[in-house]
């Protein structure tokens, strides 16, 4: 179980917007405390989406083993959500900047770096990962311990950040050499993000969907 939830956990991770964006607070006037509090803003999300799909995962009897084909049925349906995004950024034309219409909210949290919209900017990015509901899903619906699934959601929420706070211990360790490298590669995934984006979604929703084929045809 915790091998299957940490492996969805670090495909959640791969998040090119959670990099950015610690990139850039990390580069601002009040590094240390506006990358902290990105970081706290990805924690709180992290916890309490994880305690809210275990509460309602449980509430269902998704756990119960004869429900098996209705909780990987949910995965497969995650995993074809994942996909679908994919698609759809494919498809899309690059929007071309605009100063009329003006950027997104997490955008400007990003473009305009303070501490407290660094803290919303970690809650709408690390709001919506539907790997990482993936990886709560698999804690909850195993059949352990209460002390076994709160340091499974521990690891899960751990590896689901890490691209939060990998960086900032970084930069207390090393803070010029991580500066240079973040802003680097801050250039190149503002050319190559989307691209990235897409290719995490599709692998990750393929994998996903694949989990969801196999227990559905393992419980046959």
């Amino acid at each position: 179980m915790l091998l299957q939830a940490a492996g969805l956990a670090l495909i959640a991770a791969l998040n090119p917007s959670a990099l950015l964006a610690v990139a850039v607070y990390l580069g601002s006037a009040r590094p240390r405390q506006t990358a902290a509090l990105f970081l706290a803003g990805a924690v709180v999300v992290s916890v309490v989406v994880g305690v809210a799909v275990l509460v309602v995962v449980q509430d269902a009897g998704l756990n119960i083993p004869t429900h098996r084909a209705p909780r990987y049925g949910l995965r497969l349906g995650l995993g074809i959500v994942l996909v679908a995004a994919g698609i759809v950024i494919t498809r899309r034309k690059p929007r071309q900047a605009d100063p009329a219409r003006g950027q997104g909210i997490v955008s400007r949290m990003i473009a305009n770096p303070t501490p407290r919209g660094a803290f919303f900017a970690g809650i709408l990015i690390f709001a919506s990962a539907v790997s990482f509901l993936a990886a709560v899903q698999a804690i909850a619906t195993a059949r352990t311990s209460l002390e076994l699934t709160v340091v499974a959601l521990i690891v899960v929420v751990a590896i689901n950040v890490a691209l939060a706070w990998s960086p900032i211990v970084l930069y207390l360790a090393a803070p010029g050499a991580t500066t240079r490298y973040l802003t680097a590669f801050n250039s190149w995934l503002r050319v190559h993000g989307r691209t990235v984006s897409v290719w995490v979604l599709v692998v990750a929703g393929g994998i996903i969907v694949g989990d969801g084929i196999y227990g559905l045809a393992a419980g046959r």
